[in-house]
């Protein structure tokens, strides 16, 4: 889809459709003014008819309004003027997308980022409009026989702003929602592919095609040979239930100077997560194809950041395997040897993300970053503490925690910082080996960043849960593609925050 932004009134654009706001109380939006005063009150004749009263929700489609040059008119609800937050603007506009996908329009223009948001600017608006917009309209059918695809789909999206000197601000807002909305797409597609066409190789081709892409990105892959030989221990014994070999995906985006430290994002890339011999049970395991999500993200966020050019420098690193059960799977009991040469003793072999994520933090070491963040679906404690709204967020490093909170708020894409406590430490003692891979069910996702804590210790370092965020279940099942835009939106910031003054 092609985006654009056009200033002007809205009587006077020439399209398939335009779409302005109706708040309640009978109160119209500027650009719906334009069109009253143009069509001499027709828009609000009916209003006082109450063909539509503005609640956030409700839409009403009106064709051939006198004076105007558009084919049609969408009026869509948008609630109180003053009360017009983040969630309710995200709303608005996926109803009013959702509405010009049921009409099958090629070409549409838009009038919402002129709503006034509570502590939002034009930017924030029009960035989050396009990215609401491409979220609505995405489908995944790339694995039907007979896909459902619409008579016209709409393939230019004009968004409307007043101010003629707000355009180059709002170009360039409208240029990182579409990197970011790419990045998720990304994200997105490699999540919902299942694991017989998503296998670690499958990932690391994914890897390989994005350098190719991108020139600012080098990609290295790691074979379990390479890892043999650097001491994996930990991450190796994950995979050996699988047929698909273990990968070590390393993606390298490199756009400022040498001096410059790395930014490191390591993402959980378990393609598909049985459980091992502590076997999941049966009931959703097919949703066990989203635990490579981490992963996915990592993807999306470099890709944004390729796009956008970003005048930084990334390592990107992805450990790749599947968590079968098989003879040669780990047990409970075993004990296995990481790469920092720590001991762990495996009490529950549905504790694998921690296992592949330990030797990947110890790997990161070697590039000296800045700071690392990792993202894994790695508890259900944590789904169960959070819910779906926010991803859990842990660290060592207040400054990186601080950053990554505010860029989660900026973004629409929450995090909630839990405790990381020495206290939880003591859950994972082992008699019999340096540490076990689980502290028991009280305070689960706490205790899984404290394994990870004992990893990170040279390094400022932070840690998202997004068990809970990664994916929605029932009717809407899919990868949601979270959390592309915190990452992104951080890398933006740092960018600001590295910029000359």
């Amino acid at each position: 889809m092609e985006f654009t932004i056009k200033s002007g009134e809205a009587h006077r654009q020439r399209t398939a459709c335009v779409v302005v706001g109706i708040h309640e109380a009978r109160r119209l939006s500027e650009a719906a003014q334009h069109i009253d005063s143009a069509s001499k009150g027709y828009i609000t004749e009916l209003l006082k008819r109450g063909d539509i009263n503005g609640k956030v929700g409700q839409t009403l489609l009106l064709h051939n309004i006198p004076q105007t040059l558009a084919e049609r008119v969408l009026l869509v609800g948008c609630g109180r003027e003053r009360e017009l937050h983040d969630a309710q603007f995200l709303k608005i506009v996926t109803t009013a997308t959702k509405a010009l996908a049921d009409i099958c329009v090629t070409d549409a223009f838009s009038y919402l980022a002129e709503l006034h948001v509570t502590g939002r600017d034009l930017s924030w608006r029009v960035r989050q409009l396009v990215e609401a917009t491409r979220d609505t309209l995405y489908r995944f059918d790339q694995l039907k026989s007979k896909k459902d695809v619409p008579r016209r789909a709409l393939r230019k999206f004009t968004l409307g702003i007043a101010d003629r000197k707000a355009a180059a601000s709002a170009h360039a807002a409208m240029q990182a929602g579409v990197a970011i909305a790419n990045g998720v797409e990304l994200a997105k597609n490699l999540g919902n592919l299942p694991g017989n066409i998503c296998t670690p190789s499958y990932l690391a081709e994914q890897a390989v095609a994005l350098g190719k892409e991108f020139k600012s990105i080098k990609v290295t892959v790691l074979e379990e040979r390479d890892m043999q030989k650097l001491g994996m221990g930990s991450l190796l014994s994950v995979s050996r239930g699988s047929r698909e070999d273990a990968k070590l995906i390393l993606m390298e985006y490199k756009n400022a100077p040498k001096t410059v430290k790395p930014i490191a994002l390591v993402g959980k890339g378990l393609t598909f997560d049985a459980g091992g011999i502590s076997i999941k049970p049966a009931a959703d395991m097919d949703l066990m194809k989203y635990d490579m999500c981490g992963g996915a993200s990592v993807f999306g966020a470099l890709r944004a950041a390729a796009e956008l050019k970003l005048p930084l420098n990334i390592i990107g690193a992805v450990p790749a395997s599947e968590n079968l059960p098989d003879g040669a799977a780990n047990k409970p009991g075993d004990i296995v040897t990481s790469m920092s040469g720590q001991t762990i003793e495996i009490l529950n072999t549905d504790a694998e993300g921690r296992l592949i994520l330990c030797d990947t933090l110890t790997y990161i070491e070697r590039y000296e970053p800045s700071a690392v963040i990792d993202i894994a679906t790695l508890t259900g404690a944590c789904v169960v503490a959070l819910g779906r709204h926010a991803s859990g967020l842990f660290g060592n490093h207040h400054p990186l925690i601080h950053d990554l909170l505010n860029a989660g708020k900026y973004a629409y894409d929450r995090a909630w910082e839990l405790p990381l406590w020495d206290d939880y430490q003591d859950q994972l003692k082992s008699n019999f080996a340096d540490m076990a891979n689980v502290g028991g069910r009280d305070g689960g996702a706490i205790t899984a960043a404290c394994f990870l804590a004992r990893y990170t210790k040279k390094l400022n370092w932070a840690h998202l849960d997004i068990a809970g965020t990664a994916w929605r279940t029932g009717s809407d099942k899919g990868a949601t593609g979270r959390p592309v835009p915190l990452l992104t939106q951080y890398l933006l910031d740092q960018c600001a925050s590295q910029a000359p003054a």
